[in-house]
This record gives C-alpha cells, structure tokens and sequence, in this order.
C-alpha cells in the first residue's frame, strides 16, 4: 500500500483552535490556548490517518504575488489578537522540537505550499491529507487526495472530508470548477471581488452548465437572470482576476524531502519538555517519559523493604537538613522516600516484611524531633497518613508545596513535576503518568521495581533541591514573614481543625431535611398551578418552553439545546411573573437539599456524629482559605432556611459551647488602610457607621435622615467598589437606572477621592510590575493586564483593584488563627478552634474557659496586625452555630 503523506495549514488550524479552546494560560502567564487546540487536533488526525510523512505550512507576514496584483486583497481583515500573535512562536518552537518541518516563502501563502507539495506527494506515488480549515483547498481535492477540514468547538473537534466526489456531491462542481465558482461569487473574507449581483446558488449554476469563467463569458448573452448577464459581461476583467486571485499555485518550486518528514519520531524528548512546561497534561503520555536525570544519578537511589533494613536507616540518618515524601495512593500508605544530598535518595516501601506500623515506629522520632530541618511536602496530609499509626505530630521546616502555592497562586498543581520542572528546569512524568488514572490506573506497587524506585525516591530529591531555590525566592519577594510565620504554622492550625472535626445533631439535620423536602413540594405544586402543567422542574429545556414559549415571558434566548434558564437570566424576569422567583426558590431549597442536608448525611462519621472537613491552603489566588467535602463556607445564608442549617452543628458534648467571632467590615477596614482615605479612617476610628456616612456623603442627606433604602444602596456601593463593581452591575444589584448607578459612584469617588488613586495606582502597578500584592507582600501574577481582550483585561483590572483588599483581609484572618491557636494550646485549654469561614472563627470552647477563652479569641483577632484603623471583631456564644452568630 501507498504511503501516506499529511500537509497541514498551520496559520488555519491554530486560528480555529484559538477560537474553539477557550484563553487558557500556563504558570509562567503565556497564553497557551491556540497551541493546546492545534495538538489536540493533531494528534487527533494522526490516530485517525497514521501518516507516513507530515509537515505545517504557514503564511509569513508579507506581500504575496496577490497582493502585489489587487491592492485590495485580504484588505477587509482584522488583524491576529495579541492572545494569538504570542503563541504563534510557541507553535513552531514545539514543532521544531518534534522535527515536523515547516514551511513558509516570501510571496506566497500556506495554501500554495500545499498545493504544491501535495502535487508533488502524488507525482512521487504518495497518498496526500491536506488539513485546512480553509475551504477554499478544496479545488485541489482529488481521486486519492483527501482535503480534511476541521471544526473545534468548546474544545471537541470534528472533521469534514473531501476527495473530488465529495466535492461534487456537496456542490455540484468539480474541485476545478470550484475556482471558478468562487470568481464569480466573490470571497468576502479574502475580500476577492467577484461579479456584483452573483451570489453562489447563480455562480455554481453558471459554472454547472459552462464549466469556467471564459465559457460563461462567451456565453454571458444567454445567463439569466439578466443582472447577472449583464454584470457578467461588465466585469468580465474582474472575474479574471478573481480566478487569478482564488486560484491556487501547484508547481512552486519547493523540495519534497521525505527524510524529515517522517513520523516515526515525532515525539522527542526535547517536545515532551515544553509541553510540560506549557502543562498539556492530557497530551504527557504520548511522549516517551525521558527524563533528564542520568543513568549515574537512577543508581543512587537506594530500595528499603525489610524492617531491619529500615530500623539501621533511621539509626544511622545524619542529623542535617532531609527532604521526605510521604507516598500515598489512594489514601493508602505506600511508603516513604528520603534525601539528604542531590542526586541521591532512598525509597522505604511497605510490604509484608515492613508493614506501615513498623515503618511509623522507626520513623517516629525522625518525624517528632525538632533538632532535624525537615523539608515535607503537604505536611497535613502527611500528618493525618502517620497519625493512625501513634505518630502524634510531624515538626517540618519547609513544606514545598505550600512555598510552591505562595510563588505561583494561580498554578493549576503543585506536585513533584511541577516543582521540577518550575524551579529546576527539569521533566519528569507526573503521578498520573506513571499510573495512569480512572480504571486504568494501577497501583504503585504493581510497576516493575527500577520504575518503582525511581519515581518515590526522585519526589524526595527533587523537593530537596527546589527547597533552597524557593527559599531563595520567598525572600526575594520579602515573603519570609508570610511563609515562615504565617502559612507554616498555619499548616498544623487546619490539621487540628481537620482531625477535630464538627459534631451535627443527626435528629436536628433529618428533621431539617424532611423540612425542606416538604418546601420543596410545596413550592413544586405552586410552580405546577402557575405554569398549568406539571414538567421536569430540574430540565432547564422543559422550563424554558414553559417560560419563553407558553407564557410569553420576553427576554428568552434560544440556543441548539434551547432556551437558556440560567440563575442571571431568571433574576432579570423575577419581577415580570411570580413563577419566576418561586422557581429560584425551588432552585436554592433543591441545593440545600441535596448538597447541605443529603451531602452532610452522606458524610457524617457514623460513630462520632461529626463531620471531618478538608480546609484547603493553597486552592485561591488571593490567599483565602477553601473547604471541601463539605464546603462549609458556601452555606447560603441569605437564605432564611440556609441560615437555619447552622442550628445543626453543635458542640461535641454538654461541656462545651461554641464561641463565633468575626470581624467587622474587615475588608473596607483594609481598603481604608491601603487607599489612605482619611475620611473612611476618621470614621472607622470613631466608630461611625461606615454605610450610614457614605449614604450622607453619596446622597447629600445628614447623617441623621439617612434612610435605610439609601443605607442599604450604600452598603452595595461600598462592597461594590472593592470589587471594582462597573455602573451595570451596580444598576442591576440595586435595581436602578445605569445613569442613577454612574451617578451613585461618581458621587463615592467625589467623597473619597483616594480610593479612586489607589485603584488606578494599582492598575499602573500592576501593568508595570505584572504582578500585585497585599500588605503582607503576597503576590498573584496578572497576565491578563497584557491582554488584547477587552474582556480579559477588564476581568484583569477588577482583580488589580481587589486583590490586594481581599488578600490581605486574608492573610489577617490566618495570622489571627495561627495566633488564637497557639495560645489555647500554650495556656493548656480544652477549647479548639474547628472551624473559618471567610472573616469568622468558630471555637469549641469548654464551659469554664468560656470567659478566658472569650478574651482570647478577641484580643489576637483585633491585634492581629496593626493598621491604620482598629480591627473590631464581635464575639458571640451559643448551643449551635446559629445560636452563636
């Protein structure tokens, strides 16, 4: 069989791409969308027509011979998006990598490059797949040539194929005759000419029954309708010169050099770096997973698996600085790998002959001591792995994934390869790639032992030599305080808050869930009698025929899988129809339901009654602190059943009650201090009510005859503008005029001009230094400034502004915990904290340390750092968490 040979149009198909892949961005801030789109489509293709020999085409950017020819030629064009231009050099840097070649010439375009080389394929007994998304490479469509024409959409590709009798069964001309159809009716996009008043049904019909322009020309008396006829004849030159534009150059003079255009072996070492570096993580596993660590350096690593091995290990580990990981699959304990020089480590691996409880009885003082620098990575997940086997506590200097977290918060994964390949420059193949992942994984043990080995023990040693790079540039980033001081610690806070967990009354919460499935049905039958039918409430196609075509409600837009019935879209029409808001409110019911009353049952620890919550330290960009499994700070408390799902959670015994406090206005507290606005200062010192004096300030009312409407708008503007909230989005949270709502925050800044400095002066900062800070000197990176993306800068502007704000309020609340933390446990309390949620802290605290305890929780909450305004924080008790707010 003949081999197969595939040209693609490079300039095409990463254009598709970059419009198909939503913007997506690496860890170093490149924009990497197109580039992800194009290989997804490549390697796509490459399964589907296994190719012999492949090589890109692109456009370079100057005159072609048709521009040369018609001035106007591909003039009505927009120019590339910066987003697009950037990644163009990436492109071709990872096909170099891949040794696929490329071709570009002065004075023609991609197309005629494969026109030709493609000529040049068949001539030689090849079998040609032209790529394009351009339709306009049909023409050259053959017997044996496939024209292959991709579409990406939401990232998904699909493909449409021609030879010369698709071609003709789709348009009714052959590909030849396709040039000609294409002069007559003109190409918009191309800005080709064409004949004026022939559009492609009359075009294809012309060419249909004369087969070229010059026939049609001859015959130009006979073609109806008669604007056409006369037209033809008219601009008969033009159409020449559309064909002479349209058609497509077969004989360049280019060379076919099938030596390096083989794919056999297109995935090199040096690609599989740089895509892990552009983090393409579903595309590792077609690279072979070389690494760059040498044979000398693999036999380093030394394999432990008796206990007498172990127990000599530990006897004689130096007293120096030691990296170790913690190996765990699927939260089973594999393992542990250590290192105390580069290039060397040790896997200890359980088995039958060292159980993990041996393992943990050796390396407990190695875990307990405080006299050895230890370097972990995700130390809290370590110290629940050990803490089933007696080890109480793990004393850690360094942990590289939380120093990982605080140099990139907008990384996507911060596990051994990425601090390889972020801080060493160095590849090496992720968890997932040596174990796969769903049901094809397999487990760490089930891999042959050199691989075994040299995955466990590499994690120690790399995380080992990141250490003293990230150090060297936390401090660079005058981040020594946060890190050392300030997440470390705080690291051991969440632990205990983990392994506490929080008690639910089960009674309470059954009751509470059988409350709200009768709600729900009340509410259902009442949408049911609105709508006269009953219907799936929970099929947002079913709802949106219901509402947009048998009701009539306006403002329904359609879409293939019908109309929308998002939250936003229902809250602009909540006004218009009464079944509109109570389906918000089944919606809202519906999630407490099944991800609050049904999720905290499903959840619950049968023998404790006590729910075990992950606090997550490095997830956000600005510094907060998440929870999962179950998110307990996304309780929607507005609400007033949501509220009510508080009352569930209660101390662990009758010895206890909660104690809640939480900060007041903690981020306009911050803002003030930030902005240096003397007027929020003067207030927030004073103790003035922060939204009574701006709606006096905005509205131009005394402070005494301020109405709680003009109050309540001034919260919104206040909370707004630390969001960096546009006049729109304000009119529609206040339910006002775009004018009214430009006029609300023209009337702020007026009153407190340094707040629009400070934002301004961080959007400039920010565009200067590509990146912001808080007080504490946390960072977050801002690409988004540097986009093309009016949309994208925009959103990057907001988190300029607001950044800063929220972050530091973060790193407030975190200095507050690490702080009321250390003091129960160095007064030898009973109470523990067990719970953060945004600006508030929950304390279990013991009855008779309720006033002690009290004073504490308030005392380092508002001398948690010192600002320019005094932090004030109200400190409530009470049976359950509703009770104590």
């Amino acid at each position: 069989m003949a081999e197969k040979i595939m040209l693609i149009d490079g300039n095409s198909i990463i254009n598709r791409a970059f419009y198909g892949v939503p913007l997506l961005t690496n860890a170093e801030g490149r924009y990497t969308n197109a580039v992800y789109g194009f290989f997804n489509i490549l390697f796509k293709l490459l399964d589907e027509d296994q190719p012999d020999y492949l090589a890109v085409a692109f456009d370079m950017h100057a005159p072609t011979f048709r521009h040369k020819t018609f001035d106007g030629y591909k003039g009505t064009r927009k120019g590339m998006p910066e987003e697009l231009r950037e990644q163009m050099p990436l492109l071709k840097e990872v096909l170099t990598a891949m040794h696929i070649p490329i071709y570009e010439q002065e004075g023609y375009e991609a197309d005629d490059i494969l026109g030709s080389l493609s000529k040049k394929a068949e001539d030689a007994g090849l079998i040609p797949v032209v790529v394009s998304g351009d339709r306009d490479l049909l023409q050259i469509a053959g017997e044996t040539l496939k024209v292959r024409i991709p579409k990406t959409k939401g990232g998904r590709t699909e493909t449409e194929d021609y030879y010369a009798k698709d071609v003709m069964e789709k348009y009714g001309v052959t590909p030849l005759e396709f040039i000609d159809v294409k002069a007559l009716m003109g190409d918009a996009s191309d800005n080709i000419p064409g004949v004026p008043s022939i559009g492609e049904k009359t075009a294809v019909k012309i060419i249909q029954q004369y087969h070229d322009i010059e026939n049609a020309i001859a015959h130009a008396a006979e073609i109806k309708p008669k604007k056409a006829s006369e037209n033809l004849t008219e601009f008969q030159e033009q159409a020449r010169l559309s064909k002479y534009l349209a058609t497509i150059i077969r004989d360049m003079p280019l060379e076919l050099d099938l030596s390096k255009m083989t794919t056999a072996d297109i995935f090199t070492p040096e690609a599989y770096e740089l895509i892990k570096r552009l983090e393409f993580k579903s595309m590792f596993s077609r690279f072979e997973q070389k690494t760059t660590q040498t044979e000398a350096v693999e036999t380093a690593f030394a394999h432990i698996t008796t206990a007498t091995e172990a127990k000599n290990f530990f006897e004689n580990l130096e007293q120096k600085e030691t990296a170790y990981i913690l190996l765990v699959d699927d939260g089973a304990w594999k393992g542990m790998s250590v290192c105390q020089n580069a290039g060397e480590g040790v896997f200890l691996e359980i088995t039958e002959e060292l159980p993990p409880q041996t393992l943990a009885d050796f390396a407990k003082d190695f875990f307990t001591t405080k006299d050895m620098v230890k370097i972990g990575h995700d130390v809290k997940r370590d110290i629940h792995t050990v803490a089933p086997f007696g080890v109480e506590e793990i004393h850690a200097s360094f942990d590289t994934a939380l120093a990982a977290y605080l140099l990139n918060p907008t990384g996507n994964s911060y596990e051994y390869d990425d601090l390889a390949r972020d801080f060493l420059e160095e590849v090496y193949p992720s968890a997932e790639e040596v174990l796969g992942k769903g049901r094809s994984k397999q487990p760490l043990e089930s891999l042959p032992e050199g691989e075994r080995v040299a995955f466990a023990a590499r994690q120690a040693e790399v995380a080992f030599r990141s250490k003293q790079i990230m150090a060297e540039k936390i401090k660079e980033n005058e981040q020594e305080e946060l890190f050392y001081e300030v997440e470390m610690p705080l690291l051991y806070v969440l632990a205990d808050m983990e392994r506490w967990g929080m008690k639910v009354d089960r009674q309470a919460l059954l009751a509470y869930q059988k409350q709200l499935g009768e709600s729900i049905e009340t509410i259902t039958k009442e949408i049911y009698e609105l709508s006269g039918e009953e219907f799936n409430l929970n099929s947002p196609k079913q709802l949106g025929v219901i509402l947009f075509e048998k009701m009539g409600l306006k403002g329904g837009k359609k879409t293939k899988t019908g109309y929308s019935t998002a939250a936003d879209v229902l809250e602009k029409l909540k006004n218009d129809a009464p079944i509109v808001e109570k389906i918000l409110y089944y919606r809202q019911l519906a999630k407490l339901k099944s991800t609050y009353a049904d999720g905290l049952l499903a959840v619950m620890d049968e023998k404790t009654d006590k729910i075990y919550s992950t606090f997550n330290q490095t997830i956000t960009a600005t510094g907060r602190i998440s929870s999962t499994e179950p998110n307990l700070q996304n309780i929607p408390v507005r609400l007033e059943l949501g509220r009510e799902l508080r009352r569930v959670f209660v101390p662990s015994s009758e010895e206890f009650c909660f104690l809640d406090a939480d900060y007041s206005q903690i981020e306009l507290r911050v803002l003030a201090h930030i902005a240096r606005d003397e007027t929020l200062i003067d207030a927030f010192r004073h103790q003035q009510d922060i939204h009574r004096l701006t709606a006096s300030q905005v509205f131009h009312v005394p402070f005494d005859e301020v109405t709680p409407l003009q109050r309540s708008n001034a919260k919104a503007v206040n909370f707004g503008i630390v969001y960096g909230i546009g006049s729109f989005s304000l009119s529609q949270d206040l339910g006002i005029t775009r004018k009214e709502a430009e006029q609300y925050i023209a009337a702020y800044f007026t009153k407190y001009p340094k707040i629009k400095e400070y934002q301004e002066r961080m959007i400039k900062e920010a565009t200067e230094q590509g990146y912001v800070s808080t007080i504490f000197h946390r960072r977050r990176a801002m690409p988004e400034l540097q986009s093309g993306n009016f949309v994208q800068r925009s959103f990057g502007e907001r988190v300029a502004m607001n950044m800063p704000i929220q972050g530091s309020a973060a790193d407030i609340i975190k200095i507050a915990m690490v702080k009321v933390h250390r003091a129960l446990k160095e007064g030898g309390f009973r109470s523990r904290l067990i719970l953060q949620v945004h600006d508030e802290l929950l304390i279990e605290t013991a009855l008779e340390e309720k006033e002690a305890v009290a004073k504490i929780l308030k005392e380092n909450m508002e001398q948690a750092v010192a600002l320019s305004v005094p932090l004030d924080v109200d400190v409530h008790e009470g049976q359950n968490w509703l009770d104590a707010k």
